[in-house]
């Protein structure tokens, strides 16, 4: 079966048959029992273990799967919805555990569509494989996708970096780029606990060669996280997490509860 994803060592396409990924030159790669394939070329890698850890990995998976970002989810799925042409291949870059990539691909299915995943962390591919067994997983890095010029009708980026140019070349002239990005308020109920001078996030818009703006569709959601691990969840799947300093790290882990909110932007752009 034809895969979405293309061959990391010589950019042909990749068919799925017996278990692996195989290219037309012979280049050969194995899936785990998980459902995923591994298509990061070793001079990639700049780790021996690159991207979120197992324990990031599972924080994300029990705060996400506690719902509290339902309506963002919601709102990219009906986006997809919206924006997508009949039968859409679509691609979630830095697809994390694969929490929005499985509604995403039930939407692109209704569709008649297909999903991809990547993600640099091998222990969130694993997730989301799991999670996904109707979409294609691979480790990569959305800096070098494995995926062909022109091929992807929806890309989704949902607070993964940024990588404007290579997305611009995996998109099809007139495909939809979804950018998730935090508003000036996102988390404000978290930042108040752990720094005593909290910030506002940026809120802006920036030209990217290759992508024309269609619209910034706001989502806004406050929810209270009801203990001690959902807090904590929350926190270390955050940035925060590595640059806060000592005393904020005591408050927050003196709270039983915390009341946050959730502010997203989802800058929607197109191929041109």
């Amino acid at each position: 079966m034809e895969s979405l994803f293309r061959c990391p060592i010589c950019g042909e396409a990749l068919s799925r048959e017996d278990g692996r990924y195989l290219c037309r030159s012979g280049h050969s790669f194995d899936m785990a029992r998980e459902g995923y394939v591994n298509l990061l070329p070793a001079n990639r890698q700049h780790s021996k273990a690159p991207g979120d850890d197992r324990e990031m990995a599972a924080a994300r998976t029990r705060f996400l799967d506690g719902g509290w970002y339902g309506p963002l989810r919601d709102t990219l799925c009906a986006l997809v919805r919206d924006l997508a042409p009949r039968s859409p291949d679509l691609l979630d870059a830095g697809c994390g555990e694969g929490w929005y990539t499985q509604a995403l691909a039930r939407t692109a299915a209704a569709c008649g569509g297909r999903t991809a995943g990547v993600d640099l962390s091998k222990p969130s591919v694993k997730r989301a494989a799991r999670r996904c067994s109707d979409g294609e997983f691979a480790v990569g890095t959305v800096y070098h996708l494995p995926v062909a010029d022109g091929r992807i009708d929806v890309l989704v980026d949902c607070f993964a970096p940024l990588a404007a140019e290579e997305f611009a070349r995996v998109l099809r002239r007139g495909g939809r780029f979804l950018y998730v990005v935090p508003g000036p308020r996102h988390l404000w109920g978290l930042k108040e606990v752990l720094y005593d001078r909290p910030y506002e996030n940026e809120d802006k818009r920036e030209g990217y060669p290759g992508l024309r703006y269609l619209d910034v569709v706001p989502v806004e959601t406050s929810f209270t996280l009801p203990d001690r691990q959902c807090v904590q969840d929350l926190f270390r799947m955050t940035p925060y997490y590595w640059k806060t300093p000592r005393e904020g790290v005591e408050r927050l882990a003196g709270l039983d509860r915390l009341t946050v909110t959730g502010q997203f932007r989802i800058h929607v752009m197109e191929r041109v």
